[in-house]
């Protein structure tokens, strides 16, 4: 796995200020991966891209906080004054999230109006966003106007995809969002009752799963580009799709762990950007797969 430079910058802190470190875990790889674009959506190609790069956020974001009971409560690099809570993470996921809505909603209008910048606008958002992702997770500090820029693309990205969906299976959109918002709810209920549990081994499997998916995602999308096969177009799409789902779906859990054990541990306030990004990425992630999975059933 890719090593997160976040991780050796908070355990070179602590340990310079006489503080235990951090216990390094495996890190969960960077999906990024290339996109294709196509002139109408099949059966998801358009969100198949951009899935495993999304799940990048919410890992990152567990990897860098989930030994952060051994940082100091009081003092050293993570203590002292301007210490996170939770009210921060809400704030800044509600901005960031709100963003993305704004950024969305604006792009559905455009594209409707001019639907040839459709393309040109969903590669700029699956690019930059991909890229500027990278960029968040290895950058040793956080830095708020890349998270700020990212949410912008990833608004620029969903606005333009949903458009497209939209015109080939309408009401799909309704219903995407209908079901990430439920899948949201029932997680974070499932998290807080402790029916869902996010540990390193759990955390272990779902780095191999994850790759896994990776490393289909990648074949699949070379096979699709040159038209020799599309998984998503066989009698097993549907499963494929609803795996996908699953990821995402637990990656919202890795966010809630994250969140809990940076408040707990005291982490500075300008954490709260970045758990917000990542809970904002796993969001658009699981929007994506519902949108593909629904348009694989609805295919069918």
């Amino acid at each position: 796995m890719a090593f997160n430079p976040a991780i050796n910058k908070i355990e070179k802190d602590s340990r310079q200020s006489g503080y235990a470190g951090f216990d390094q875990q495996p890190q969960f790889g960077q999906y990024a991966q290339p996109q294709q674009g196509q002139a109408q959506p099949q059966y998801g190609q358009y969100a198949q891209t951009a899935s495993a790069g999304y799940a990048q956020q919410s890992q990152q974001q567990y990897d860098q906080l989930q030994q952060a009971q051994y940082a100091p409560q009081m003092g050293g690099p993570t203590g002292g004054a301007g210490r996170l809570t939770l009210d921060d993470v809400l704030v800044k996921s509600a901005v960031l999230l709100g963003l993305v809505l704004a950024v969305a909603a604006g792009t559905w209008v455009a594209v409707g109006a001019l639907p040839g910048v459709a393309m040109p606008i969903w590669l700029l958002g699956m690019f930059g966003s991909l890229a500027l992702s990278l960029a968040i997770g290895f950058m040793k500090t956080v830095n708020v106007p890349l998270i700020l820029l990212h949410a912008v693309l990833q608004g620029a990205f969903i606005g333009a995809i949903s458009v497209t969906f939209e015109a080939s299976y309408p009401g799909i959109v309704i219903a995407a969002l209908t079901a990430t918002i439920g899948t949201f709810v029932v997680m974070l209920v499932t998290w807080k009752m402790g029916l869902v549990k996010v540990t390193s081994r759990s955390m272990r499997i779902f780095s191999l799963m994850a790759l896994g998916y990776l490393a289909f995602l990648l074949i699949n999308l070379g096979l699709a580009w040159f038209g020799v096969f599309n998984a998503y177009d066989s009698p097993f799409g549907w499963i494929i799709g609803l795996f996908g789902v699953g990821m995402a779906a637990y990656s919202l859990a890795i966010d809630f762990e994250s969140i809990k054990r940076g408040v707990a541990s005291g982490l500075p306030e300008k954490y709260s950007w970045l758990m917000g990004h990542g809970l904002v990425a796993s969001l658009v992630w699981l929007y994506i797969e519902f949108l593909r999975l629904l348009s694989i059933l609805r295919s069918e």
